[in-house]
């Protein structure tokens, strides 16, 4: 059994929260790719993020039917290349497993496959369709677990108190 402590001090927290945090920029501009040396060498933040379909769009060359153009994948190269040379981390969006596989391989470190609404929109759909009786539930009910089981903060189960 754990002992009470007390909340830490303000000064405490802030410390807690600025070791436990991630501090993201995301390079979407002609303007940010411009500076992305500079912006890379900025002390405190830790990943550059590319959004590709703003970049893209703002730079002239949208990505159209999944087509990442040659000017678009340099302009990609180039905020990788500096992210990595300043010693941050390199985040990227992808719409398909296999697109963000391409991108892993080139050295990003961070791949969103999913957007809040994409994912939503899947899960609401999947729900409503279930609830319609229109498809079945193929897997199991997350929220039913056995008695004196809960998850942890991982998806881990813990037994009992512990």
């Amino acid at each position: 059994m754990e002992r009470f402590s007390p909340a830490p001090s303000m000064t405490e927290y802030l410390q807690q929260a600025n070791d436990s945090l991630l501090t993201m920029v995301q390079i979407e501009t002609k303007e940010a790719l411009e500076s992305v040396e500079d912006i890379a060498a900025v002390e405190g933040i830790d990943v550059l993020f590319i959004g590709p379909f703003d970049l893209g769009n703002n730079i002239g060359h949208p990505v159209i039917n999944g087509i990442i153009k040659k000017e678009l994948s340099d302009a990609i190269d180039r905020v990788l290349e500096a992210t990595h040379k300043a010693g941050k981390k390199a985040g990227i969006f992808c719409t398909s497993g296999e697109q963000s596989k391409v991108f892993a391989d080139k050295g990003f470190d961070m791949i969103s496959v999913a957007t809040d609404y994409t994912a939503l929109q899947f899960t609401l759909s999947e729900s409503l369709s279930i609830a319609r009786g229109r498809r079945s539930q193929s897997r199991v009910d997350r929220t039913e677990l056995r008695p004196r089981e809960r998850r942890g903060s991982r998806g881990m189960t813990n037994r009992g108190g512990e």
